[in-house]
This record gives structure tokens, sequence and C-alpha cells, in this order.
């Protein structure tokens, strides 16, 4: 049996759809659904159970799980990087993954878990994801801090051999619908071009970057889990890994390319960014992506424009909704 922990979740579910492409559905979601609309991700999904989070971690606790486990893709995480809350942080993404962590290891259980870019903070110590590197990172916000004492717990109790860190960067793609405020820049500005004509993006408040050229490294959610199931077919391949395109590209790309896609001409509104989110806001990432492909993964990646367009036009203007 495949554990995926945020199963319902936005690349938890594509994770899910993934290795039923590849005949398997021996998969247990753990997940928490409450009231939002992630669960219709699961519609199209074979699997054989739903497990609520706190009631999988109790049996992790317990050592009470009654079925055999193959491998834990853990993906559940609280990914907003406005969450304030610095205890539940603290408890949902670090607390529970130190437990499912040490569990797995002790049972030599494959174990691969998400991280993310929002470790390297402002950018400033570049986006290395070699090991003396990950450990001087500075976060900016409390999701990343949270993200990068996991990473850091990983490290000091010499780990890294033993389980696959993903560090990633800007995942864009159908099944992030229920995401609200944290969903994509591409399916906001699809909304926004069918309501309004136009879409609006953030003035620079640096002079060293141009309205709409803040950059960031874009990665499209089917090449992310072809990377993560090559990793699940690989146990020997472990370390913290970056997982992005290796190309960093400027808002008004992405924008232009999802007027493209829609049929439309571009028209571009520039906005003040909130003043809250102003000394939080990253205005360039690329991942260094040496470390991944020197383990032997074969990287592939759609381009910008055409994964773009693959999302747009099948998923947001088109009739398949979610993968599945």
């Amino acid at each position: 049996m495949i554990i995926v922990t945020g199963g319902a979740g936005f690349i938890g579910s594509a994770i899910v759809w993934k290795l039923n492409n590849e005949g398997i559905d021996d998969i247990i979601v753990v997940d928490e659904l409450g009231t939002s609309e992630k669960w219709k991700n699961l519609v199209n999904l074979r699997y054989n159970d739903y497990i609520h989070k706190d009631d999988f971690l109790d049996m992790v606790l317990e050592d009470d799980v009654p079925f055999p486990i193959s491998g834990i893709i853990h993906m559940g995480a609280c990914s907003s990087t406005t969450e304030r809350d610095a205890d539940y942080l603290m408890e949902n993404n670090y607390r529970y993954s130190v437990n499912l962590a040490d569990w797995a290891v002790k049972r030599d259980i494959r174990f691969i878990y998400a991280s993310s870019a929002a470790t390297y903070g402002d950018g400033s110590s570049g986006f290395s994801d070699d090991s003396d590197s990950v450990a001087a990172l500075k976060p900016i916000n409390m999701y990343g801090y949270s993200k990068q004492l996991f990473d850091l717990w990983v490290m000091r109790n010499k780990l890294e051999a033993k389980m696959a860190g993903i560090k990633f960067f800007n995942v864009f793609g159908p099944n992030e619908y229920h995401k609200g405020d944290m969903r994509s820049v591409i399916h906001k500005a699809f909304g926004q071009i069918g309501e309004t004509g136009k879409v609006r993006l953030f003035k620079s408040h640096r002079p060293e970057y141009g309205d709409g050229e803040q950059e960031r490294d874009f990665v499209y959610v089917k090449d992310c889990i072809d990377v993560l199931w090559w990793l699940f077919q690989n146990r020997e391949v472990n370390g913290i890994f970056n997982l992005g395109t290796g190309k960093a590209r400027t808002w008004n790309d992405l924008v232009k390319a999802v007027f493209s896609a829609a049929g439309k001409d571009p028209k571009i509104e520039y906005v003040d960014m909130p003043e809250a989110i102003r000394e939080q806001y990253q205005y360039f990432t690329e991942a260094r992506m040496d470390k991944l492909r020197l383990a032997g993964c074969p990287l592939s990646f759609h381009s910008l424009e055409d994964a773009v367009a693959d999302y747009v036009k099948k998923y947001l203007a088109g009739g398949e909704k979610c993968l599945g």
C-alpha cells in the first residue's frame, strides 16, 4: 500500500493520478477534507481508502497501522505563505513530518516529502540545494520556516541518505482550484480575463525590476509528478533536491502566455503591492537543478508557453476540470 498524505490536495492528488496511470490503485489517501472543495480532486481517481490525517498520525504514534506500506509520499501541509498561526504550522507542517518520517525510517519504508522554495527566503543566499547551503537558509515567512525546520531535522539526524525531500518552486496546473488566494497566477489570470478582459499584476517596488518583470521559476505539476514517480521507483536516490525548471521567467511572460492560450490580446494593469507582503516578497527564484540531474533523474520540462496552453485549453477552458 502506498500512502499519499495531502492526497486530496493539489500535488498530492496529481500524484495519485500518476500512480493510477501506472496501474497502481493500492493507495491510501490521507488528508483533512473539512468544508473545502478539494474532495472534487478525488472524484476521478482510484484508491483503496481515505483516512483523516489525525487518525493516521494516531496509528503511526501507536504503531498500529493495520496494513503493509511500501512507501509514503508526504505532501500534506498547510502551504499558505500568509498563515499567521505559528503554533499550527509547527504542529501541522513540522511535528507531523518528524513523527511520520521517524516511523518510516525505522521500518525501511520509502519516504518522499515536500519541502519548498519558500525556504530560500529573499533569495540573497542563492538557490543551491547543496547541504551546506540548505543549512544556512533564512526563510522570511512562517510557512517557509516550518519547511526549513524539517529539512534541518533530516540533516541533523543524518537521514539525507534515507529519504528524498523536494523543494518545489512555483508549481501550477490542474487540481489547484480549491487553494483560494494560494492558487497560481495562471488560474487567477484566466478568471480575470473572462471577467474584465485584463489581468492585474503587482508593480515592482525595487528599482532594478520593472513592473511585472519580477521573475519566478514556474513549473508544471505534470512535470513535477514525473520526477516524484522516478524518485519513488529509484529508492537508492536520496537527499534534498530542488524541483523547478531551472529557468526563471517574468510575470509578464506568464500572463502573456495565458492571454495567448485564451486567444486574447494582452492587457495588463499594474497595481501596488500590499504593504503587508512587500518585505516577504520574492523578486527572483530559479532552481539550481544540477544535484537532481547528477543523481540520474531524466529531467524534461514543458516550456512555459506549452504548459500554460495545456492547462488553459484542456482544463480551465476545456472539459477536463481535474486530472483523471
